[in-house]
């Protein structure tokens, strides 16, 4: 019967650490806040994702292309002309194209518009970042906690194998509750392979978002985020998604304005000075002329059809974006939702209490009530139910991101200004 004691012994120091994972002192109980410190973490992702420095760049080149647009349209062109014959003549001219269509005006809207929409790519992708990095995080994490706890488990199993290899030897129990010993040793060292590589797994996919960028990031609390009506999405017009979507049809509907009006001609003045000489006679000459271009063998049409069909799909893409930014809010609200009330049913319920039901399989063991297999199957079943919550745990976490993600709130919650937003 001492291996059977010593057995019990190790499942109370493993269940201990299963109900630090997943038996908090209530269910109601308080979640650390964990947004101030990760604040920090995500800034330097953010200053370490090339992807982030990549777009950070094509908005400036969105506002130098903003510049250029507002520069004046065409430029003075300067000719000299010298001609030696009967006629004798030295004369410099200037010309410059006016812009009496608006050129310049269409084309600085159009570059206002899409150095808009360069703005709201980059927001949009330093939220997905962000939202990319804390999931891998999380998921990290709670990888790490199955890790630990298989390896108690691993321990565990290990000792009870001994002792069954020990006690067969005085002949206290069977060869087949040696050989059970032995099995379930086996599985779970096959189990804790498995537990180790996707703990590497998660790691590999937060090294690949930011690489060692962050040295040292926040502890993931032990307990389940909070409810999601305590935070209100942003109205559907505000959200990111959409910033985006309008910019963009306001770039296409400003492209009509550009096109219409290159296909307007302007004018080109131009003045000539200089001198003429006629054989003994000097002569000064002064010019001007005005030369506008005939828009016959190119009307521009094509070019307006074409601005045109753009701004139809932006508009389009705009309604689509609408559809489906609802969609994913409900959806991700509708899986969070769900997933944490598994996780506080599970914390409510019995299969939470791994010290009582250690308390109680011990007693019913001295008892003669069960035998040492059916001890050994109850406990296996209670450290894979630990495991189970840590995964519903990973879960809730990552759809609690989603969530912020979906309602536009995310960096609302980084910054710690979710509690003016509650309805």
């Amino acid at each position: 019967m001492s291996f059977l004691r010593a057995a019990l012994a190790g499942a109370a120091c493993l269940l201990c650490v299963a109900t630090a994972v997943a038996s908090p002192a209530g269910a109601d109980a308080p979640v650390p806040s964990i947004a101030s410190p990760l604040q920090g973490a995500v800034r330097v992702v953010w200053d370490a994702s090339p992807d982030i420095q990549a777009a950070r760049a094509d908005v400036e080149a969105a506002q130098a292309r903003v510049r250029a647009a507002s520069q004046p349209v065409y430029n003075p062109s300067l000719s000299l002309d010298a001609e030696n014959a009967d006629v004798d003549r030295r004369t410099a001219g200037l010309s410059l194209p006016l812009d009496v269509s608006g050129k310049r005006r269409a084309r600085t809207l159009q570059a206002d518009a899409e150095w808009r929409s360069r703005e709201a790519t980059y927001e949009l992708l330093r939220r997905e970042v962000a939202s990319r990095w804390l999931k891998s995080w999380s998921a990290a994490a709670l990888a790490s906690r199955q890790r630990e706890l298989g390896e108690h488990r691993v321990a565990l199993m290990r000792r009870f194998d001994a002792l069954a290899a020990e006690r067969l030897a005085v002949g206290d129990i069977s060869s087949p509750e040696r050989d059970l010993a032995a099995l379930a040793l086996g599985e779970s060292q096959i189990q804790q392979a498995s537990l180790d590589g996707s703990e590497a797994a998660a790691l590999a996919a937060l090294d690949a978002i930011a690489g060692d960028a962050v040295k040292s990031a926040p502890l993931l609390p032990a307990g389940l985020p909070p409810v999601s009506n305590g935070i209100a999405p942003l109205p559907l017009d505000e959200r990111p998604e959409l910033v985006k979507a309008r910019a963009g049809e306001a770039a296409a509907q400003a492209g009509i304005d550009v096109a219409r009006r290159a296909r307007l001609p302007d004018p080109t003045i131009s003045l000539t000075g200089g001198r003429v000489r006629t054989g003994t006679g000097s002569d000064q000459v002064i010019g001007l002329s005005v030369s506008i271009p005939l828009p016959v063998l190119n009307s521009g049409r094509a070019e307006i059809d074409a601005a045109l069909a753009e701004a139809g799909a932006a508009a389009a893409m705009v309604r689509s974006r609408q559809l489906a930014t609802q969609a994913s809010l409900r959806e991700a609200r509708s899986r969070y939702d769900a997933l944490r009330t598994a996780g506080e049913a599970f914390r409510q319920g019995r299969a939470a209490a791994f010290d009582d039901r250690a308390a109680l399989l011990e007693k019913l063991w001295r008892a003669g009530e069960i035998s040492t297999s059916d001890y050994l199957v109850q406990l296996k079943q209670s450290l894979d139910t630990a495991l189970s919550a840590l995964a519903l745990e990973s879960q809730a976490w990552q759809a609690w991101f989603d969530y912020l993600t979906a309602a536009g709130r995310l960096t609302d919650w980084l910054d710690g200004r979710t509690q003016d937003v509650s309805p």
